[in-house]
């Protein structure tokens, strides 16, 4: 009888560590309610996979570390492509599209100057503001270059891309060339304002063709290139998020089970409560888990605060703006140009409705449908009767200061909006040095100096997203940093070390 317990007893012997080997073995029949639980069915299946005590325990650790390192990789891999993602659109995506919308507003501009030249006329008496007008078409000349070979630099990798600037940048050159033969011709006739000579006329109305039918369109298409970019951006790394936040919880769970398994065996192999080395990985991994889910929803709602609330108002209104200088230029060239004059007044109109659409108007009744929408909006700011590029602004308004900022805009627009109507009139009544008087004029209460106004309020409601924007890029590259990289590391480092030094006192009692 003895000979045969010492025989069944001999198998479970080599599993026990040296500290028991002297136990006394127990015989008969084991207490039903008292059984150690790998007794059971589940016991005898995970004896079987998983071998020895120390087999059980070494193969553990090893599934935890690898866990462990696994979550740290993704957690690594998310937020570094996040970090990578919100710097091609912070730093580069979004400047280019902003300097291409840039570029279709220097050109606008640079065309209502043109026009301008040959309204003010080049005799004597109007030398002065005639200098003015020059100056500030130098200026939009300038600024047209530098936004060209800006979009020449961020189109060295893009053969597509290329050879649009590049055809930029010849249209440009005629341009430029077909503006200074109009000039000429007009301060050689010594012209009177309003009254340019034919040869000049014909001179500027190449140029204006060519700028409206070439180099808008291709500034315009540089402008929705780079804007497709940034969309794209945006969309791919929102979806990236998603799925690598879910990657995150999926990870950092298993590590949390694996960990919790280990300390379970533990537990249940050599009779103790708790490893405090174990707890410590297990609440260190839990603390990644919290930091690593933290940092990529902070991130993912800085990327749609700089995007969606920054970054598009700034492109309508950046277009907003390019639209109103270009319809400017058209009331000039309205003036000066009596033969396309219905052309141009229908082009005013339409570029006047991409800014505030208000359907079913003409331009005689445009006014009064203004003032009752504006009149709306003002007794109640989320009543909005109308649509285009301000009207996506205003259903837009984020940030603090933004609302007011873009009331001043729709006021400003109102404003000008009658302006141009009583230049239509002094203009049918064959007041035309009136007209162009009031067209020109730079002080508050005429044409150019209420539209001074208007481009001002344009310029602080722009800059008050572009800030945002920049700010938001900066907070979130910033949080995605070294500083981030460093916690995590020493995160995973700490939960790595705990676990092996929870670990390593047990197996030695097999040695």
């Amino acid at each position: 009888m003895a000979t045969g317990t010492s025989t069944a007893a001999r198998p479970r012997e080599a599993e026990r560590p040296r500290s028991a080997a002297a136990a006394p073995i127990r015989t008969g029949a084991p207490n039903r309610a008292t059984a150690p639980i790998r007794t059971g069915a589940l016991s005898r299946l995970r004896a079987a996979v998983l071998g020895s005590t120390p087999r059980q325990v070494r193969t553990l650790t090893v599934t935890a570390l690898t866990t462990v390192l696994v979550f740290a990789a993704v957690v690594g891999t998310v937020l570094s492509g996040t970090r990578d993602s919100t710097d091609a659109i912070g730093l580069r995506a979004a400047p280019q599209a902003v300097r291409a919308a840039d570029l279709y507003f220097a050109l606008s501009d640079l065309d209502a100057q043109a026009a301008n030249l040959l309204l003010v006329g080049a005799d004597q008496d109007h030398f002065a503001q005639r200098k003015a007008v020059s100056d500030l078409y130098n200026q939009r000349r300038a600024q047209a270059d530098a936004d060209l070979e800006q979009a020449t630099e961020a189109a060295a990798g893009d053969p597509g891309a290329r050879r649009t600037v590049s055809g930029l940048l010849d249209a440009l050159g005629q341009y430029e060339a077909l503006v200074a033969r109009s000039d000429l011709q007009e301060t050689v006739a010594k012209a009177a304002p309003g009254q340019p000579p034919a040869d000049a006329l014909v001179s500027y109305q190449q140029a204006t063709d060519l700028l409206r039918q070439e180099l808008l369109p291709a500034a315009d298409q540089v402008a929705g290139d780079n804007e497709a970019t940034v969309t794209r951006i945006y969309a791919g790394q929102r979806a990236d998020l998603g799925k690598g936040r879910t990657w995150l919880l999926v990870t950092g769970l298993l590590a949390l089970g694996a960990l919790g398994a280990l300390q379970r065996t533990l537990t249940v192999r050599y009779r103790r409560r708790v490893s405090p080395p174990l707890v410590g990985a297990l609440l260190l991994t839990a603390i990644g888990l919290g930091y690593g889910l933290t940092l990529a929803a902070d991130a993912q709602d800085q990327l749609h605060t700089a995007k969606a609330n920054a970054y598009d108002s700034v492109i309508a209104l950046g277009r907003a703006r390019a639209v109103a200088y270009d319809s400017n230029a058209d009331e000039s060239r309205w003036l000066v140009d009596h033969n396309r004059a219905a052309a141009y007044q229908q082009s005013f109109f339409d570029k006047t409705q991409q800014i505030v659409r208000l359907d079913g108007t003409t331009l005689n009744s445009y006014d009064d449908a203004l003032a009752k929408v504006v009149d709306a909006h003002r007794a109640s700011p989320r009543v909005l009767g109308f649509t285009g590029y301000l009207g996506d602004e205003l259903r837009n308004v984020t940030f603090p200061g933004e609302q007011q900022a873009a009331d001043r805009v729709l006021t400003a627009f109102q404003t000008y909006q009658r302006d141009d109507r009583r230049i239509r009139v002094l203009q049918q009544q064959g007041r035309l040095g009136e007209a162009i008087a009031f067209d020109t004029g730079t002080a508050e209460g005429q044409s150019n100096g209420d539209f001074a106004q208007l481009s001002d309020a344009f310029d602080k409601v722009i800059a008050i997203n572009q800030q945002a924007f920049d700010r938001t890029v900066r907070q979130s590259d910033a949080e995605l940093g070294a500083g981030a990289a460093v916690w995590l590391a020493l995160l995973v480092a700490g939960t790595l070390a705990l676990t092996v030094l929870a670990v390593r006192p047990r197996l030695r009692e097999y040695r």
